[in-house]
């Protein structure tokens, strides 16, 4: 199943829905109840990914600036400045892409702070500018451990939410619906994480840098037949490149795990820079926010709550430690890198003292500078010469 295929039809197809006064558009965050939105009928936008995609083409150099102009900080999130420079001057990679002209208008925005709560900022702006309801789900945050009273409150927050998609498409959910696609989101997602797992083979059959291509459909296709399909036949491609010894980074002698947001600008450097030092990453905190497989289709809202409460980044900062320690032992890693991105302290983990503490346990660590999108934070040269460096040491 090809990846470009699936996208295009994807982008196409919510393209075709926005122009239709029969279907609804929703906007979600990326880890947001994608299942209930298309449960209750809904195409799905994630603008996240559309943030991704500006940065992976450079379109944002000349789009945050138009952000930070009208007003919004350098320091926020550049996802959100990103996108919304490239809505004040009416541009998208899209156009390029699949010959699209806008990405589609909402008829509701759907955002759960889980991540950050630069999010709402990012879709009451949205809101306010095509005129269309906002809903926030705002779980517990930074939790040591998920407890029953943090999924009650947000099982209350998605019956809510229930009720006011109910009203909107004019019917009452489909337990059955709810169940189907959470179930193949559940489908989907398990394969998505032993597509991961796969890198820990020696050597490793994909790179970090492939699977922040490959997460794709687990990002905006979760709930569907297309995800679980696609990952399937991923699998498989895996599988028999592992077992014949395929390598991605052709002799691999140092093993990598990156913690933090791509720096999307700079993917195929990054991965050429590893490639020439023999050194493969194959583990991340990133890719591996996509894994839900606490869903259940018997049980859809709480085990939905307690999937998307559970993520890497909604954790405090010993669980992060014991789950990079554990992945480093899974994967056999020699070191790790810690991307501290300029907007994004939320999904920077080396501020508080983390990769200190994993050196004191004796996993080497090192930080680079940088940022998801706006490479006016982001140095080749230094970047370079502190990954060659680190990679010699290992």
């Amino acid at each position: 199943m090809d990846m470009k295929r699936v996208m295009k039809d994807y982008f196409l197809d919510l393209d075709q829905a926005s122009k239709d006064p029969e279907r609804k558009v929703a906007w979600c965050t990326s880890v947001g109840p994608a299942e209930i939105l298309r449960a209750m009928g809904f195409e799905v936008f994630f603008p996240e990914n559309h943030g991704a995609m500006l940065g992976a083409t450079r379109v944002c150099m000349d789009t945050i600036p138009k952000a930070n102009a009208m007003g919004y900080s350098p320091d926020i999130c550049s996802y959100l400045t990103s996108d919304v420079g490239a809505y004040l001057k009416g541009i998208t990679p899209l156009t390029k892409a699949y010959g699209i002209e806008s990405v589609p208008r909402p008829d509701i925005l759907v955002y759960n702070t889980n991540q950050c709560k630069d999010v709402m900022h990012w879709f009451e702006y949205f809101a306010h500018e095509f005129d269309a309801p906002v809903f926030g789900i705002h779980p517990p945050t930074h939790l040591p451990e998920v407890e029953e009273s943090h999924i009650a409150d947000v099982v209350k927050q998605f019956e809510e939410l229930i009720r006011v998609l109910e009203k909107m498409q004019g019917r009452a959910m489909r337990r059955e619906d709810l169940q189907r696609t959470c179930a193949l989101s559940k489908q989907a997602t398990d394969l998505w994480a032993e597509v991961l797992e796969t890198a820990m083979a020696r050597p490793s059959p994909l790179t970090f840098f492939d699977s922040t291509i490959y997460m794709g459909p687990i990002v905006v296709l979760r709930g569907t037949k297309v995800a679980r399909d696609y990952y399937r036949v991923l699998l498989t491609d895996l599988k028999i490149r592992a077992a014949a010894k395929v390598a991605a980074v052709p002799g691999e002698s140092k093993r990598i795990y990156w913690d933090g947001m791509p720096v999307w600008g700079r993917l195929r450097s990054m991965s050429e820079l590893f490639k020439a030092n023999h050194a493969c990453v194959v583990a991340s905190t990133y890719c591996n926010s996509w894994i839900f497989t606490d869903f259940d289709p018997a049980d859809p809202l709480p085990s939905m709550a307690y999937a998307y409460l559970k993520i890497f980044i909604n954790r405090n900062d010993q669980y992060k430690e014991d789950y990079i320690r554990k992945l480093v032992n899974e994967y056999s890693i020699d070191g790790v890198i810690f991307h501290d991105a300029k907007t994004c302290p939320n999904n920077s983990n080396s501020q508080y003292n983390l990769p200190s503490r994993l050196r004191k346990g004796g996993i080497p660590a090192v930080i680079i500078n940088g940022d998801l999108c706006d490479l006016r934070c982001y140095s080749d040269e230094q970047s370079s010469t502190v990954i060659e460096a680190f990679v010699e040491t290992l």
